[in-house]
């Protein structure tokens, strides 16, 4: 486990958290923390199969040098939803990267919603972010990422910095999804048509366990959210993937959980159920 304090100026933090199948339900068997990344206590506003975590990180954002690192083991049969209360901010670096290291484990017949709000890069960020998740044959998962660059309410664009992301998915230890991205504020890719075209929020969710009749329904809601121009969807055998595109990360929300509350009754076997902490 990584040491709470690494210097004076460096935050290294670490949770760790283990969700397993009672016979009353799901609960959290592991909660274990060193330094600011903590879940305060399971959540069961649906029922006692699902259990909520709200992740929080208490500093409010990430200065040069920090790192959080979070494992979660979602075992056999148990379902877990985690999010967090508010976006991780990225705060201006001069020379050290800041960095989030994600690792994800879902057993069989288990199901995890990872439902995050999104990374919100300062001009002049150094970030690295890493997400892998693993599967089973038998596990589901729904789960998003969003990227917001700059802060739109504050008039700041995001013209100098660097963001090294990486999103990967593995079933049974094949690769089902891999994406690797490299952004800086100087690159073309910033503002050209065949890249985010000026737009500074970019997110992607995916979901498995579905198929074309699933494919067709996100597409009705698509239209229905007037957002055709900046989501697209997509299938690749039963991995549904939709990206956003555009220019407010409240957008990219409330069209993920619309999109959300159509996948989930289907593949995981009940209706949408939004987080209390998204309405604070």
């Amino acid at each position: 486990m990584l040491e709470a304090n690494k210097s004076e100026q460096d935050w290294q933090a670490h949770l760790q958290l283990e969700y397993s199948r009672r016979p009353h339900g799901t609960v959290l068997s592991k909660n274990q923390h060193t330094g600011p990344l903590l879940v305060q206590k399971p959540l069961y506003p649906e029922h006692k199969e699902i259990c909520h975590s709200y992740i929080l990180h208490p500093p409010g954002g990430l200065v040069q040098g920090d790192c959080l690192q979070l494992d979660i083991d979602v075992l056999e049969n148990a379902h877990a939803l985690v999010t967090t209360p508010a976006a991780t901010k990225f705060y201006r670096c001069e020379e050290k990267v800041s960095k989030v290291i994600q690792s994800i484990s879902v057993s069989e017949q288990a199901k995890l919603e990872w439902l995050p709000q999104e990374n919100l890069l300062f001009n002049e960020s150094l970030v690295n972010l890493e997400t892998i998740i693993k599967l089973t044959p038998e596990s589901k998962f729904i789960g998003w990422e969003m990227l917001c660059l700059g802060r739109k309410a504050s008039n700041e664009k995001y013209t100098s910095g660097s963001c090294r992301q990486s999103f990967e998915i593995w079933r049974n230890d094949e690769p089902l999804y891999i994406e690797r991205s490299h952004l800086s504020g100087s690159q073309d890719v910033m503002t050209q048509p065949w890249g985010l075209d000026n737009k500074p929020v970019s997110a992607t969710m995916l979901a498995t366990n579905c198929d074309k009749e699933v494919l067709l329904q996100v597409r009705e809601i698509i239209e229905e959210h007037n957002e055709k121009t900046s989501i697209s969807v997509t299938l690749k055998e039963d991995l549904l993937i939709c990206r956003y595109l555009g220019e407010q990360a409240e957008k990219a929300r409330s069209a993920f959980a619309a999109i959300w509350s159509i996948i989930r009754p289907i593949t995981m076997g009940y209706n949408s159920h939004n987080p209390r902490i998204w309405s604070t």
